[in-house]
């Protein structure tokens, strides 16, 4: 033993002085998505990295939607740049629901197997819509032998698979690990029982704590109240938007959510550091050993995670909450922009027409928001007919949604209603909407809703707010109609958040994150009911529904 440390002192060791605080490995989040913060890589990482996040697994997926590979390698080729470790896991399947949703590519074993090549791809990502794949199988099954064939390679070159099981149990779950091979995941587990038969079985339940959907507060139940072994329990961020990143931090918020559910703070910290290393199978960090990448967040308070320093690879990147590391700005080739393929919309497009015979009233299908989930309920409402429309309700909190097809293909419009969102007034439209990111639009008049679609094509991609047929924001996003390489991570936040008080003040909107929850009901993979380009979606049934029940 070593009995005075300045022999291990050598003439160019750098000594910092740390007493007083905590030393840990560097925070590692296992799933999340660069697009649904509307930045680049770079700009994301200029906001996380000094809150202690020095590896990320991402799924580009988003952008593979719209763009497919050239749109995933644009931003695998942009993290090469950055001072800490960025691995990606690529879409096993797009799009997520075929028939069901228009794409902008389509990504299969052939592009899967090429992307597997490149150093910078972890693996295959999330199995989207494993629930429903019996349903797809039975209307495409070419598309499920492909899926096979891509996760069969992935496996043959030692790459892992991350899975995606809403709502499995028993031998539906079963199926789902035999699938996936021997280190399967979860990161749609949204309640305790869930979470309990999955970590039972040894699947790695990835207990999501984002800006709109936060699942761990049920997950980590199965840990506190039934004291299941959490070596299989890891935290992720899934998507998160700018404002969250810079007002509250990244993994280091997730670990102190954690912490207030009971969960002691080296057992939460284990869940952002070792659990998902031997997930992955990253031997050289996740945790503070002799032979292992330095990658060390020094910590001011195990209660609060606020972060003192961060060192990735042993060097220095951050301190008291800034870089002290220079990130060059990133510009986007020209082939990942004017992704936007879709002529103007009309007012008569996206009205929602009763049937002749319909005289005052009318009963339609509507989906219903859940707050904080990507997950959904469905309800039938009774609304009035004025000239055979349909109309919004938005004293009663049903107010109408539809989705524009925009990479040039069907052309279609799908159209529906939608409780839960609490707009009184005017219309929100982004062309940010999973998985296949066509513009998503819903409002309480048309008119508005058309102007507000139009607004986003115009911008080439982006967020438009309407009222009383003026544009009271906006927000483009040129790369492909997701994220913005033109404004900082600072500027990204301020933007939104003026859109959010728009939201808020003038359209009556109550909800947190609304263009986050927005996005997300256009998911085809998440039960129940969802919209997509081809109309209201029965998510489990595999089929349209009519809007207009009688």
């Amino acid at each position: 033993m070593v009995g005075n440390v300045e022999s291990l002192i050598g003439p160019h060791t750098v000594v910092e002085d740390v007493r007083g605080k905590y030393v840990c490995p560097g925070f590692i989040d296992a799933h999340m998505h660069f697009e649904s913060s509307m930045l680049t890589a770079t700009e994301f990482t200029r906001l996380s990295l000094p809150t202690g996040t020095t590896t990320i697994v991402a799924d580009p997926h988003e952008i593979g939607n719209v763009l497919g590979v050239r749109g995933m390698q644009a931003m695998i080729d942009e993290t090469r740049q950055l001072p800490h470790t960025v691995r990606f896991t690529v879409p096993c399947w797009v799009p997520d629901v075929p028939g069901l949703e228009t794409s902008g590519e389509v990504i299969g074993a052939k592009e899967i197997a090429e992307l597997l090549q490149d150093p910078g791809v972890q693996g295959i990502g999330e199995i989207q819509g494993f629930s429903n794949v019996g349903p797809v199988y039975e209307h495409r099954p070419a598309t499920v032998d492909d899926l096979l064939a891509a996760v069969t390679f992935a496996l043959s070159l030692g790459k892992t698979i991350e899975g995606n099981a809403p709502g499995l149990f028993g031998k539906d779950l079963a199926a789902h690990i035999i699938a996936g091979g021997s280190n399967i995941s979860c990161h749609e587990t949204t309640t305790k029982e869930e979470a309990l038969e999955k970590l039972r079985n040894a699947v790695y339940v990835y207990m999501r704590e984002g800006s709109s959907q936060r699942d761990m507060p049920q997950c980590i139940r199965a840990i506190t109240e039934e004291g299941v072994d959490s070596r299989y329990a890891v935290l992720v961020s899934d998507d998160m938007v700018a404002e969250d990143l810079m007002t509250h931090g990244h993994m280091n918020d997730l670990i102190k959510r954690t912490v207030q559910q009971g969960v002691d703070p080296v057992e939460a910290i284990q869940m952002a550091t070792i659990n998902p290393a031997m997930h992955f199978g990253f031997l050289d960090r996740g945790m503070l050993t002799p032979g292992k990448r330095a990658d060390i967040a020094v910590v001011n308070s195990l209660t609060e995670m606020s972060i003192y320093q961060v060192y990735s690879a042993g060097k220095k990147v951050a301190e008291n909450g800034a870089l002290v590391v220079d990130l060059p700005a990133y510009r986007y080739p020209d082939s990942v922009r004017n992704s936007m393929k879709r002529s103007p919309v009309t007012e008569d497009d996206v009205m929602i027409r009763a049937p002749q015979t319909t005289s005052r009233m009318v009963r339609v299908r509507a989906l219903v928001l859940i707050p904080n989930e990507n997950l959904t309920e469905a309800t039938e409402v009774d609304l009035p007919v004025v000239n055979q429309v349909v109309q919004p309700a938005p004293q009663f909190d049903v107010i109408s949604i539809a989705v524009a097809e925009r990479h040039g293909k069907s052309g279609r419009i799908g159209k529906a209603f939608v409780q839960g969102m609490g707009l009184k007034r005017g219309a929100i439209a982004e062309s940010v909407s999973h998985d296949t990111h066509n513009i998503i639009a819903c409002g309480a008049d048309y008119r508005d809703i058309a102007m507000a679609i139009n607004h986003v094509i115009a911008m080439g991609g982006g967020v438009a707010i309407v009222q009383d047929g003026k544009i009271l924001g906006d927000f483009p996003l040129p790369v492909g109609g997701l994220i913005t390489d033109e404004m900082t991570g600072t500027e990204v936040a301020q933007r939104i958040q003026v859109l959010y008080t728009i939201a808020r003040e003038d359209l009556g909107m109550a909800i947190a994150a609304p263009l986050m929850h927005l996005s997300f009901l256009s998911l085809a993979t998440s039960p129940k009911w969802k919209i997509t380009d081809a109309g209201l979606v029965n998510v489990n049934r595999f089929e349209v529904l009519p809007v207009v029940v009688s």
